[in-house]
């Protein structure tokens, strides 16, 4: 697979620490099938080192950014410094649900009788990773797996794996929805309005619970892969209702309350 033979400069790249000198790290990229790569040592640690040893050692996994890729003479430049702990535990996240999915798709590819490669080459045009597609199974099944456009044997045990494997992250926006009509079929008007921001705001991926709390007050509650889609899915939600109301002569309006933390 060519497009993940050699990493990009300014990649962040998982490698494994081999071999330690005086000024100088070698190390082999978990990523690139091994491929070296060296650190030296002013790209260590910032500040002076006495020795490099207190700062890196044989057989440690570590996170490097790449500063320069030599394909004609196989030379691969790093940096440990320029990575801060944030992006070391991100791309260590990433590392560990990507050697994942790959097993994932390999059982894929034994359960099917397909090649593996094969299966792998179709995902990583489309996606550039293989994890976030089996996410993305589980958010949007058809429009995924239609997208991916394998065979029905791969397409079903791909959603089965996706669907055992995966528990997709998830967030909550919570809100207040103010709804009041003072026509003579306001309740009907707000029943309506209700059902327009509940089940007729249909969302991949999202649900949109409402409660009653008392006139003419209504709870509103978005459960979302991530904030963004559940910010969108709230307002979206929120000004269907209220739209409702206001034809009719009422009003609404929307009052968000802090947001919630992934489950």
């Amino acid at each position: 697979m060519q497009d993940r033979e050699w990493p990009q400069e300014s990649e962040l790249v998982v490698c494994t620490v081999e071999n330690v000198k005086d000024f100088v790290a070698f190390v082999s990229l978990d990523e690139y099938g091994g491929r070296q790569g060296l650190i030296p040592i002013s790209e260590i640690a910032t500040g002076w080192i006495k020795y490099i040893r207190d700062h890196i050692r044989e057989g440690q996994k570590i996170v490097c950014k790449v500063l320069n890729v030599d394909r004609s003479r196989g030379h691969i430049d790093l940096s440990l410094k320029d990575v801060n702990e944030h992006q070391r535990r991100e791309k260590i996240r990433e590392w560990k649900n990507e050697s994942k999915a790959q097993k994932w798709l390999g059982f894929v590819a034994e359960q099917t009788g397909e090649s593996a490669v094969e299966i792998e080459d179709v995902i990583f045009k489309k996606y550039g990773a293989f994890y976030p597609v089996f996410e993305d199974i589980v958010i949007e099944p058809e429009t995924t797996l239609k997208k991916l456009g394998f065979s029905k044997k791969i397409t079903e045990i791909l959603l089965k794996v996706a669907q055992e494997s995966v528990k997709v992250p998830h967030v909550e926006v919570t809100g207040h929805l103010h709804l009041t009509c003072t026509e003579p079929d306001g309740i009907t008007v707000i029943k309506n309005a209700l059902k327009k921001a509940g089940a007729d705001q249909k969302i991949a991926g999202v649900a949109i619970e409402l409660l009653y709390i008392g006139a003419p007050t209504y709870r509103i509650k978005v459960i979302a892969p991530d904030y963004k889609k559940a910010e969108k899915a709230i307002e979206k939600a929120a000004n269907a209702a209220i739209a409702v109301v206001e034809k009719a002569g009422g009003e609404g309006k929307l009052v968000k309350k802090p947001k919630s933390g992934k489950s």
